[in-house]
């Protein structure tokens, strides 16, 4: 539900009531109304001259925040302010007084992480503890939405301070561009999580009109708009009504429903980046990669290497390292990586669902480098080697099925259900499978034809990567003939507008 941002004047006895949200409309990614206004803005940025366009962006990157829930424009507002005078304190200080207004600037930003997204999940939790001594509990629980891209945002800006009392990035002195840094609308709501260095000196870098980058860009932001309402979409149409009612299916159809889904989370989060990376480099601006073909990864180590890298790689230098990383004891390294993908797991949410998925995936990392000895001899003594091929396929699907057994974690809506979806989908599939073959119905089985569909939209989809193995896509095509071509474009054009599902467009990551 979206928040009205309602402003009161008063003039003696009367009051006059004025309802932005009248004006503002979300814009997601995938909408007409994000269209137009990128086309809009776009063309004005062109338009301006180069000193007046950091302006238009960062007006129109608040105009993209407040179609969302206006009124939580002042929140970020309020942590900007902070930031960026305590970039400049930072820069300016010495020993202590430095280190206190770094610590100042995260107090800020992580007190209202804490208050909008954890407030109620630790009051429910001290509330059953209290419960368990008959106590009752007296904080009272707040009714908050949590503001959109809170997390990204408010982690955005955190590396700012952070890099600038570490001396890699001169304090800002612009407060236009250091709030245009944070709010830059391409990647505004879910990322990729930048730094200061990769991106603050772009905005003050003159951007020429370059037909062939805008093409580039339009084509990015048209691959990722495939990916999220052909592919993720159609997905969520079975790990919907499959995750929501889970004990009504058992066996195959819970497996079915996780492989899609371990698709379509990585289709509707990589095809938000597309457009974000594809929208911005229509107008120069390059940001940073954030998948790189993570279910072609062959350990759980390469996957988060691949996997969201923009989030990976900040939690490595601003909590792996600072912990100690590597250079501690055995013991204290495996307890690091534990305690790095516990946070990453209550990052993604309030939820002991989340807490649990990025425990696991950190008992996969600890599990594997405590085993790697045993596991390299076993692997010798099979000679399984000499055939480096099928190795690697059973390298790839070994970690899939790891992440996969994870992300039941991340998308059910309880621990029960969990729990309930993995003993059934490793139990009873087998049994499935045989009366599948002997023609025997399975009660509750999943239609046929969404489960073909599926299939085909994610071999689509691998096709695409294997491609992406040597080259990009886009920079495959550019290097066709123009019949190639255009055949390629007029196909894609066909399967977009006969493949869409119709559906409310939310982008998974938009929550968190």
């Amino acid at each position: 539900m979206i928040c009205g941002f309602l402003i009161v004047f008063q003039f003696g006895s009367k009051r006059i009531f004025f309802n932005l949200s009248a004006y503002f409309n979300p814009m997601l990614f995938n909408s007409f109304q994000f269209l137009y206004f990128f086309v809009v803005v776009t063309a004005i940025y062109f338009i301006l001259p180069h000193k007046n366009r950091w302006f238009l962006l960062l007006a129109s990157s608040c105009y993209f925040y407040m179609a969302f829930v206006p009124v939580y424009i002042l929140i970020l507002g309020a942590t900007i302010v902070v930031d960026y005078f305590a970039g400049i304190y930072i820069e300016q200080s010495q020993g202590k007084r430095r280190k206190a207004f770094l610590i100042a600037s995260l107090v800020a930003n992580i007190g209202t992480l804490a208050i909008f997204k954890y407030y109620n999940f630790i009051n429910d939790n001290l509330t059953l503890l209290l419960h368990g001594v008959h106590i009752n509990n007296p904080i009272p629980y707040l009714t908050i939405l949590l503001p959109i891209g809170l997390s990204f945002h408010t982690f955005q800006a955190m590396s700012y301070t952070i890099e600038v009392y570490r001396g890699n990035q001169p304090a800002e002195r612009n407060f236009g561009i250091y709030s245009l840094y944070v709010m830059f609308y391409p990647q505004l709501v879910a990322g990729p999580i930048e730094r200061p260095q990769n991106l603050l000196y772009q905005f003050k870098t003159k951007h020429e009109f370059d037909y062939q980058r805008i093409v580039d860009g339009l084509k990015l932001m048209a691959w990722g708009v495939f990916k999220k309402v052909v592919i993720a979409d159609r997905l969520a149409m079975v790990v919907n009504n499959v995750y929501d009612h889970p004990h009504e299916y058992h066996g195959l159809s819970l497996v079915i429903a996780t492989v899609f889904f371990s698709f379509q989370i990585f289709c509707d989060f990589s095809g938000y980046t597309d457009i974000a990376l594809g929208s911005a480099k229509v107008m120069g601006f390059t940001l940073m990669k954030n998948f790189n073909r993570p279910y072609h990864a062959k350990s759980i180590n390469d996957f988060w290497s691949r996997w969201h890298i923009s989030l990976s790689t900040w939690f490595k230098d601003y909590l792996y390292i600072p912990l100690g990383g590597n250079r501690v004891s055995v013991p204290r390294w495996y307890l690091n990586l534990f305690i790095v993908f516990l946070i990453s797991g209550l990052w993604h949410g309030a939820s002991w669902t989340y807490i649990i998925w990025g425990g696991l995936n950190g008992f996969y990392l600890v599990f594997a480098l405590v085993t790697r000895k045993w596991r390299n001899k076993m692997v010798d003594a099979s000679g399984i080697r000499k055939w480096p091929v099928v190795y690697s396929i059973l390298q790839v699907i070994t970690t899939f099925v790891l992440v996969a057994t994870a992300w039941v974690f991340f998308r059910a809506h309880t621990l029960a259900d969990a729990v309930y979806i993995i003993e059934s989908g490793y139990t009873e599939t087998g049994a499935d499978v045989v009366n599948l073959l002997r023609s025997v119905p399975i009660h509750n089985f999943l239609y046929l034809r969404d489960i073909a569909a599926g299939g085909l939209v994610i071999l689509l989809l691998e096709m695409a990567h294997l491609v992406q193995r040597k080259t990009s896509v886009i920079g495959f095509l550019n290097t066709r003939p123009k019949y190639i071509r255009w055949s390629a474009y007029y196909v894609f054009v066909f399967l977009l507008l006969l493949g869409s599902v119709s559906s409310d467009g939310q982008f998974i990551y938009f929550q968190f």
